[in-house]
């Protein structure tokens, strides 16, 4: 059975478009991963779903359909923390390693996922490769104080595929968003979620409700799941889908900025995240308590964990 049924309810338009049953979207996404629609549908769902926008129930189908599909981490003694990044760097260094490795020198697992999307922007591969921190290529137990970085196309070939489809239709689809909130630890994570636009904090928060996750959710650097180093933003944190806000944004004029590099080249950046690591500069303060609030979310995960 094709999705032309589906592209009826979802692609009449802004005002005419009918939203998805969670059931209904978990077997549309599902085809659209095992590739089994033409291009033509695959471009309408794309199309479509940009221009109606995803309901929190429709998010929920898309993930079950992913998680059915995808080969996720195997869990292990301590929560999983989770950075999706996607966006990559334009204008300020990309620190997303740097927030990894101090969350691993803290003792827990931590996980990068990403992807490539476009050819203008400096990715954390890059920044990675600079830190001489290679990929891998196949899905393996990350271990307590471990940082991994497993490419898209490794947890998921058809999630990857329908990621690319941007290169050919120079719009986002559904994909951009789920990977932003999707767990790919098969036990306890932490996803770190961020976005760029005030809307999708709303949507964002109430996709962890529904799904009941473990998430940090900011308005992070350029998209990257990394706090901004420059001032604090406003924090939220999910407890198996229960919202408390953990910071609110910083008022007024900030008067002090940290020294960041004068370019985002990865080798730069890669230098810059070395200093910080050694203690030869500090660690800008924002970032910094953006990992005390994901070490107290891991703690009260293990703990929420073992109660009887």
């Amino acid at each position: 059975m094709g999705i032309s049924q589906y592209i009826r309810e979802i692609g009449r338009g802004k005002d005419g478009a009918r939203a998805l049953g969670r059931v209904q979207a978990r077997d549309l996404f599902g085809q659209v991963l095992d590739g089994s629609v033409t291009d033509l549908e695959l471009g309408a769902f794309c199309i479509a779903m940009r221009v109606k926008g995803e309901t929190p129930e429709e998010m929920a189908g898309f993930l079950e359909a992913t998680y059915e599909r995808m080969t996720r981490i195997p869990a292990g003694p301590a929560p999983l923390v989770v950075l999706p990044s996607y966006n990559g760097a334009r204008k300020l260094p990309l620190l997303t390693p740097l927030l990894a490795l101090l969350v691993a020198r803290e003792g827990l697992p931590v996980l990068i996922h990403g992807a490539q999307t476009e050819g203008t922007r400096v990715f954390v591969s890059h920044v990675l490769e600079a830190l001489d921190i290679k990929p891998s290529s196949q899905v393996h137990a990350i271990a307590p104080g471990e940082l991994a970085y497993v490419p898209t196309h490794v947890l998921s070939p058809g999630l990857q595929r329908l990621l690319e489809v941007r290169r050919t239709v120079g719009l986002r689809n559904s994909s951009h968003s789920l990977v932003k909130l999707m767990n790919p630890s098969a036990g306890e994570a932490i996803v770190v979620g961020s976005y760029t636009h005030p809307e999708y904090a709303v949507s964002m928060g109430e996709v962890y409700e529904l799904m009941g996750s473990t998430a940090l959710l900011l308005r992070g650097t350029e998209g990257e799941p990394v706090a901004d180093p420059r001032r604090v933003r406003k924090l939220e944190g999910f407890l198996r889908g229960k919202r408390r806000l953990l910071e609110e944004d910083q008022p007024g004029t900030v008067t002090e900025l940290p020294d960041l590099p004068a370019d985002t080249a990865p080798h730069t950046t890669a230098a810059y995240i070395r200093d910080l690591l050694s203690g030869k500069r500090p660690v800008p303060a924002p970032i910094t308590l953006q990992v005390e609030h994901i070490l107290r979310l891991a703690k009260a995960s293990q703990e929420q964990e073992t109660r009887p």
